[in-house]
């Protein structure tokens, strides 16, 4: 089912275009990744996810209710965090909790219990806020957001100065809610290695503009369309470094072959049309491209065409 669609969002802040006509989904049961570097626009899009912000050009609906002209309802079915959480630092983590649920109706002290259960603060829920490790204060804010059993949760980088324990625990917690409690989670963070292990499903923006969409766990049988990186081994590495940059493809000659950034179903043509040129292939290996190797290529070819 269909949580979160975002159609051509554009926002626009003193003048300049922050979002860019952006579109994604997220669906129940995935975590979906929005990954980009520092001011590529991931807080300003949850901002107005989460009704934060004013929308300047497009739509953006939870679970069907549109959030300009139905509100109420789309807020019903989501929970978020921005940034880092706003917790009263006096109270306790339980006073905190049920100052948070005396907003909502039918939050009684068993669903409570079971959320603490859930983000494994049974043991520190009695204790200040004051004397919670940012981890704590991250699973307590998570607790929050969940208090009302949204269907949708919104977490702005959430990993944010948690320890190498504290990011496990977290991304163990979003991986339950997704496979157990079928909650669509949608997290932005800068992290690359941490999405790549938490997320199903990832969209790289840079400069306000979505640049691609990468699915990360995926069967064999599906990706044909998926980019690799591969070694060509010919007679003639010359000869072959040309034939892709007249294809604009990202090529360099490396130890004795030549590497390449191709789609899968490129592949049996490129071979095709080598052999009919009289080349002998001698190896086409394929390397599995990492998150990183996407993002580092996206980002830059995305600020070469800005510039």
């Amino acid at each position: 089912m269909e949580l979160l669609r975002i159609e051509n969002l554009t926002k626009t802040i003193r003048k300049k275009k922050i979002l860019d006509s952006i579109s994604l989904t997220v669906n129940s049961g995935e975590i979906v990744g929005f990954l980009g570097p520092n001011g590529a626009g991931k807080t300003t899009t949850i901002k107005l996810i989460l009704g934060l912000f004013r929308i300047t050009e497009g739509s953006i609906s939870i679970c069907g209710h549109d959030v300009t002209t139905d509100f109420e309802n789309a807020m019903k079915n989501v929970g978020g965090i921005v940034e880092n959480p706003d917790l009263y630092k006096r109270l306790t983590g339980r006073e905190n909790l049920e100052y948070f649920a005396s907003m909502h109706d039918g939050i009684d002290k068993e669903s409570i219990d079971g959320i603490v259960e859930l983000v494994k603060m049974s043991e520190r829920i009695d204790h200040k806020v004051k004397t919670y490790s940012l981890g704590m204060c991250q699973r307590i804010g998570i607790a929050q957001a969940l208090l009302h059993n949204p269907r949708l949760l919104v977490l702005d980088e959430p990993t944010n100065g948690l320890d190498p324990l504290g990011i496990k625990e977290l991304r163990d917690l979003l991986k339950y809610l997704s496979t157990e409690a079928d909650v669509g989670v949608f997290i932005s963070s800068h992290l690359l290695s941490e999405m790549e292990l938490m997320c199903d499903r990832i969209y790289i923006i840079d400069n306000g503009v979505i640049i691609g969409e990468k699915r990360i766990h995926q069967e064999e049988e599906t990706v044909n369309d998926n980019i690799y990186q591969y070694t060509f081994v010919t007679d003639n590495n010359e000869k072959i470094l040309g034939y892709f940059k007249k294809r604009k493809a990202n090529c360099e000659i490396v130890n004795g072959g030549v590497n390449v950034v191709l789609k899968q179903s490129e592949i049996p043509d490129i071979i095709s049309q080598l052999v009919h040129e009289n080349i002998r292939i001698y190896a086409v290996n394929q390397k599995h491209r990492t998150l990183e190797q996407d993002f580092l290529s996206m980002t830059t070819g995305s600020k070469t065409q800005i510039r």
